[in-house]
């Protein structure tokens, strides 16, 4: 263990040279092949390389004042059994690989897959009902057939994109704007350890990185790097979810959007995104569909997913309710309006409709459709 640690130390090394950035990195990297060959490399040498500073420069060259900061922190990474994957190392993902910037280091718990077909399901923190559910049943069937869910573990959208692929016991990938150590949001705590189990939590910082405003932008290029496609359910006009459809069109990989409502503002992005040409996905048949050739795998038939019930068998007042439902929330007043029922009757019928599990009760007496 202490020797495949150590053959990681220059790379960790290189990382703590000041005002060096991925693209730096990487420019070193094609031009010396390693990270022990920039380390020795001669000051007209490094010099020599494009976009290199002489602030940079001077950092690699007095890089043994930063050799104890790194020893540090990959001796921490060691203790806890924190993974390690680099660029040259086979479970870096080849997809990743491609980018224009790849993160030159990658931490992760879990396990990581280089080969796993990938598809990206980001949007809203701030997410509706509707997009929440819409999310999680895309995440659900897409890892049921293959695919493994890659989101940023925000609040809303990305959320419910994991907790979709943990339903169907698939894997998923969360990508961090923070170190390992630093879990955010805190209420994601448990999620981050459920994730473990069936894919991994990856992050480029060190480990106790903040979560600072200016890293999510800059994780949401490995979130489009590691997927043949991403998947936008909603999105305001100025959405962090729209910088990573860009990046995606970008590395020419699909991108794709769900409609919403036109009254929504959570919904303008996504129609911006449909506008230029996204893929509009109503199921996940129009995901199939287009990356059908990325997966490997058969769908599973004949097996329920877990914690899956039967149908209740409902009479024709019960469905006539259920058929007035959307995945839009409604008020109860609208219901009663349209069902032409009395008021105590459709309440007693949404409380037992709710317990069953095929409606949603929301704040202020609104009620949606529990989407499949």
């Amino acid at each position: 263990m202490e020797s495949d640690a150590a053959a990681y130390l220059p790379w960790f090394i290189i990382r703590e040279i000041p005002f060096l950035g991925n693209q730096g990195f990487n420019r070193l990297l094609q031009v010396f092949g390693n990270p022990d060959r920039i380390l020795a490399a001669t000051p007209n040498a490094l010099r020599s390389v494009a976009g290199i500073s002489q602030k940079v420069v001077t950092g690699i060259l007095n890089h043994k004042h930063y050799t104890a900061a790194a020893q540090r922190e990959l001796n921490r990474v060691a203790a806890l059994g924190i993974n390690i994957s680099t660029q040259h190392d086979v479970n870096f993902p080849g997809l990743l690989k491609t980018i224009q910037d790849p993160p030159p280091i990658l931490t992760y718990q879990g396990i990581l897959d280089p080969d796993a077909p990938c598809i990206a399901i980001v949007g809203s923190r701030n997410a509706s009902s509707y997009g929440m559910d819409t999310a999680r049943y895309l995440a659900r069937k897409l890892s049921g057939m293959g695919f493994c869910i890659v989101s940023g573990m925000a609040r809303g959208i990305d959320t419910a994109a994991h907790q979709g692929a943990l339903d169907a016991t698939g894997k998923t990938i969360a990508v961090l704007g923070s170190g390992l150590q630093k879990i955010y949001p805190r209420e994601n705590k448990g999620l981050f350890y459920q994730i473990q189990r069936f894919g991994a939590v990856i992050s480029e910082f060190t480990l106790d990185t903040d979560p600072y405003p200016y890293n999510f932008p800059v994780r949401n290029r490995i979130i489009a790097g590691l997927s043949c496609g991403t998947i936008v359910v909603e999105a305001k006009k100025k959405s962090g979810s729209l910088i990573t459809a860009r990046l995606a069109a970008e590395y020419n990989r699909e991108v794709f959007a769900v409609p919403g409502s036109v009254r929504s503002q959570k919904s303008q992005g996504t129609h911006s995104l449909l506008k230029q040409g996204a893929k509009l996905v109503e199921n996940e048949t129009d995901v199939v569909n287009e990356l059908s050739h990325f997966v490997h795998l058969e769908p599973v038939t004949g097996i329920p997913l877990p914690n899956a019930v039967s149908k209740p068998v409902l009479d024709r007042s019960r469905k006539q309710i259920m058929q007035l439902l959307d995945a839009y929330p409604q008020h109860i007043d609208q219901i009663i309006e349209a069902s032409r029922m009395d008021s105590s009757f459709v309440s007693a019928v949404l409380l037992e409709l709710e317990l069953l599990g095929l409606v949603n009760h929301h704040s202020g007496n609104y009620f949606s459709i529990v989407k499949e």
